[in-house]
């Protein structure tokens, strides 16, 4: 039967961490090429919403190989935001929800660094539509190596802070916050009955969508 998909897009400034040239954002792409031209080529339509400070662009289901490049020239092309600002996945979910009158695929391609309350608006979509979650990451974002005295920033927000990450004190305290946060996201997908897609910068593409392709 002919399938409509959606792919709620978060390109958020956090999108755009990772190590050298292969960024969150370049892993969302990725995915999106692959997972639109295998939908698209059987005659399936797929749309996409896209989200950087608030939702502001919308590309409406359609088939063909030449919609799906709109949709990646779309992401790779568009500038980034001009102030930081917390991400509110929340509005995207809701955004979705409002568009999709009839039930669809829905992929939701974030980080998932938002502010609270995006939880429940995931369940809502879920009782709806067929949704999963594809969650971008970096090794970094769960353990600091030592590398010394570094400034890091928070992406979302612009604030700076300098940090000693010689420190195993401190490398422990951030590994444990990470884990407290995989652990929160986990329970989070559990209870609003998504199925929860893993997308590492340093992970193969192809092995990891290929559940999803079959």
């Amino acid at each position: 039967r002919e399938v409509t998909a959606w792919f709620l897009l978060d390109l958020s400034p956090s999108i755009d961490f990772g190590p050298g040239e292969v960024r969150k954002r370049n892993v969302s792409a990725d995915f999106v090429a692959v997972l639109a031209r295998i939908l698209t080529r059987h005659g399936n339509k797929v749309g996409a919403l896209f989200y950087g400070e608030d939702v502001d662009a919308v590309m409406p289901a359609r088939s063909g190989r030449r919609h799906v490049l709109r949709i990646l020239h779309t992401m790779l092309e568009r500038p980034k935001p001009q102030r930081n600002a917390p991400t509110d996945l929340g509005e995207l979910l809701g955004a979705g929800a409002h568009l999709m009158q009839r039930r669809s695929l829905v992929f939701v391609v974030s980080d998932f660094f938002s502010v609270p309350g995006w939880e429940r608006k995931l369940a809502q979509l879920a009782q709806r539509h067929e949704v999963v979650a594809v969650r971008l990451h970096d090794p970094l974002e769960a353990n600091l190596p030592d590398i010394g005295m570094l400034v890091v920033q928070d992406a979302e927000t612009g604030e700076q802070l300098f940090v000693d990450t010689n420190d195993r004190g401190f490398r422990k305290r951030f590994a444990a916050a990470a884990a407290k946060r995989e652990a929160a996201l986990r329970a989070a997908f559990r209870e609003s009955g998504v199925d929860a897609l893993e997308l590492s910068t340093h992970y193969d593409l192809a092995g990891a969508v290929r559940p999803l392709a079959d």
